[in-house]
C-alpha cells in the first residue's frame, strides 16, 4: 500500500507517523515544498523574539527521524490530483501514484491587491524565509507597519513588540481580532495595545506601499551606514498611504492579512471543497480512499452544527490522527472541530470559544470592567452555553472550554448565569456531575 501526503507540516507529519505505527510494511511518501525540514509555523514568532534558534521550530529534532521511519520525503508542490488514474502531478512534471492520499496542504497567506506590494521591504509572515527577512530588518528602533490584527496578525505584533521595533497596526475592521471578539472586546485590546506604544488603525485600508523621499531614508539603512555596516533593506524607507488620508513611513511592512485553506490545485479534481477540502467523520473527502486533515480540511463541528474550516494545531493534530487510522483500515471518528482561541497580546490574555457571536433566538450574558480590563461574554442557545468572549479573565478558561464543547446542559443555572457570568465554575460543577463530565471539573479545580 502506498500512501502519499501532501504537506509536510504538523498534520502530514503527524498522519505519517501514525500510519508508520500501524502499517510498518506500507510504503509512505511525504510531499513538501519547503527547503527546510519540517517546522511548525506557530513556532515563528518565538524565533522572531529569540527564544529559540531555526532548528527550534523543526517539529522533529532527529535530521534521521523520517529516514529511520522509511518515510520517503519528496520537495515539490502539488498542481493537480487524477483521482480516476490515482496520481498527483507535482510542480516539478513528476508524478507520484497513490493508493491512498492524504492532502494537508495547510493554508497560505491572502496577498492584498495593493500597489506596491513586491516593494524590497515588504514581506508576509508566514516561512522561515520570511523570518530571516523580517529578522534583518526589524531592528530596535526601525519603523514597522504591519498590516492585520488577526489573531495570527496579534501573535506577530507580540514579536515586534519584542525586538523593540516602532509599531503601527492597521485593520480594515473596526476592532482588532474581529473575526475572534465583539466590538467591546476588540476595543480594549486596542486599548491595550496603544497603551504599550503601538499605534492601532481601526476601519482602516492600505491604499498604495511606494517609495520613501531621501529626506525620510530609512532608519535601519541609515544606522547601518553610520555604522559602516551593509544593509540588506532598500536604500529609502517605505511610504505606505492609508485609507483616511494619512501616511506612514516604515523600514518594514508585513502582511498578516489573513490566511487561506492551500486547495487551488483540487480544481477539477472531483473531491468537493467548500471553503476547505469537505470531510466526513472519517476525514473521509467524497473520493473513497483521499483524505485530508489540517488547515485545509473543513470538517463537522457539533456545536455549531455545521462544517468549519479551523485552523488550530491541535485540530490539525487530531485529524491527521483520525485520517491516518482510517488510511490504514482501522476505523476512527473525529469526534469533532475545537473552535479555541487564546490569545496573548502584548500580556492581555483573551479567549474565544464555540459561537462567540451568539445564535439566532439565543441569549446573552455580557460583564465589563474597563477600569480594570475585564470582559466576559456568554452566549447561549436555550440552557446550553454555545460561545464565550473574555478579555483580562484568566480564571476558569478550561471550564468556559468544557461547557462550550460539552454542550452541557444548564438547567437553572442558565439563568443564575445570566445574571452572574463569573459563577462558571460553580455552574459547571454543579451541571456536569450529572452528566458524565465530572473528570475535567475536577481538572480545572486543581489549575
Amino acid at each position: 500500500m502506498h500512501h502519499v501526503i501532501l504537506g509536510a507540516g504538523p498534520a502530514g507529519v503527524i498522519a505519517a507517523e501514525t500510519i508508520r505505527k500501524h502499517a510498518p510494511a506500507d510504503t509512505i511518501t511525504l510531499v513538501g515544498d519547503e527547503g527546510e525540514p519540517p517546522y511548525s509555523r506557530m513556532a515563528i514568532p518565538y524565533l522572531l523574539i529569540g527564544n529559540v534558534k531555526e532548528t527550534g521550530t523543526y517539529l522533529r529534532k532527529s535530521l534521521t527521524h523520517y529516514t529511520d521511519l522509511r518515510i520517503d520525503q519528496v520537495p515539490g508542490r502539488a498542481t493537480a490530483v487524477d483521482t480516476t488514474a490515482r496520481t498527483v502531478t507535482l510542480d516539478n512534471g513528476e508524478k507520484l501514484g497513490f493508493d491512498k492520499l492524504l492532502i494537508a496542504t495547510g493554508s497560505h497567506p491572502v496577498r492584498p491587491p495593493i500597489p506596491g506590494m513586491d516593494s524590497p521591504g515588504v514581506h508576509p509572515c508566514w516561512t522561515l524565509e520570511d523570518a530571516r527577512a523580517i529578522m534583518a530588518l526589524a531592528k530596535p528602533g526601525a519603523r514597522v507597519l504591519q498590516m492585520g490584527a488577526g489573531f495570527i496578525g496579534c501573535i506577530i505584533m507580540e514579536a515586534l513588540a519584542a525586538r523593540g521595533v516602532e509599531l503601527s497596526v492597521v485593520e480594515m475592521g473596526d476592532r482588532m481580532v474581529p473575526r475572534m471578539m465583539g466590538p467591546t472586546a476588540g476595543g480594549m485590546i486596542r486599548d491595550w495595545c496603544e497603551k504599550k506604544g503601538v499605534k492601532v488603525y481601526t476601519g482602516t485600508k492600505v491604499e498604495a506601499i511606494e517609495p520613501a523621499s531621501n529626506e525620510s531614508s530609512s532608519i535601519v539603512g541609515k544606522l547601518a551606514s553610520a555604522m559602516g555596516l551593509s544593509s540588506s533593506e532598500p536604500a529609502t524607507g517605505l511610504r505606505v498611504k492609508l485609507s483616511g488620508g494619512q501616511t506612514v513611513e516604515a523600514d518594514l511592512v508585513i502582511s498578516a492579512t489573513g490566511v487561506r485553506p492551500a486547495i487551488g490545485f483540487l480544481k477539477d479534481s472531483g473531491i468537493t471543497c467548500l471553503q476547505g477540502v469537505l470531510t466526513d467523520e472519517h476525514l473521509q473527502t467524497n473520493v473513497p480512499g483521499v483524505y485530508a486533515a489540517g488547515d485545509c480540511a473543513e470538517a463537522f463541528d457539533k456545536v455549531s452544527g455545521k462544517t468549519i474550516v479551523s485552523a488550530i494545531q491541535p485540530n490539525a493534530a487530531e485529524q491527521a490522527r483520525v485520517a491516518a487510522l482510517n488510511m490504514v483500515g482501522q476505523k476512527a471518528d473525529l469526534k469533532g472541530v475545537t473552535q479555541i482561541n487564546v490569545l496573548d497580546t502584548l500580556g492581555l490574555i483573551s479567549t474565544s470559544f464555540g459561537n462567540w457571536e451568539g445564535v439566532p433566538g439565543g441569549e446573552h450574558a455580557e460583564l465589563t470592567d474597563k477600569v480594570s480590563g475585564r470582559h466576559l461574554s456568554l452566549q447561549f442557545k436555550d440552557d446550553v452555553m454555545v460561545g464565550c468572549n473574555s478579555v483580562g479573565w484568566t480564571e476558569h478558561v478550561g471550564v468556559m472550554r468544557g461547557l462550550v464543547e460539552g454542550q452541557v446542559k444548564l438547567g437553572e443555572w442558565k439563568d443564575r448565569l445570566m445574571h452572574d457570568p463569573t459563577k462558571l465554575m460553580d455552574a459547571y460543577l454543579a451541571s456536569a456531575q450529572g452528566q458524565g463530565q465530572w473528570a475535567g471539573a475536577g481538572d480545572e479545580r486543581r489549575r
